[in-house]
């Protein structure tokens, strides 16, 4: 049985989506970490294959899982959009439907400012 979310509104969580440069990842990472816009950020290598501008790009990247509350999201994104180096980066943002409530709890304090 999945745990559904929390009793109070204010600690919904969601999370965001981002592939990033791996020589970038680190970095918006961190920063993201610091300024309490997000509780965690789990990195995978990726390889990511798409059409920019008409040619075909393969890349080495980094998926960047980020989570946090759903009122802090807006604010995530627009810092998100100012580290990252991409024209148009894949920012993809997910409600959090359920869960383990001592994780969505945690997720909710260490995005408080």
């Amino acid at each position: 049985m999945v745990e559904t979310g929390s009793r109070d509104p204010g600690t919904e969580i969601c999370v965001i989506f981002s592939t990033v440069p791996v020589s970038k990842s680190r970095g918006i990472a961190r920063a993201l970490l610091d300024r309490h816009l997000v509780a965690c950020v789990n990195m995978t290598p990726v390889r990511s294959w798409y059409r920019w501008k008409g040619e075909f790009c393969d890349d080495e990247e980094h998926l960047l899982i980020m989570k946090t509350r759903k009122e802090n999201a807006e604010a995530a994104i627009r810092e998100l959009k100012v580290l990252h180096p991409y024209e148009v980066p894949e920012i993809i943002v997910l409600p959090v439907t359920g869960g383990h409530q001592p994780y969505l709890a945690w997720v909710h304090e260490e995005t408080q400012k």
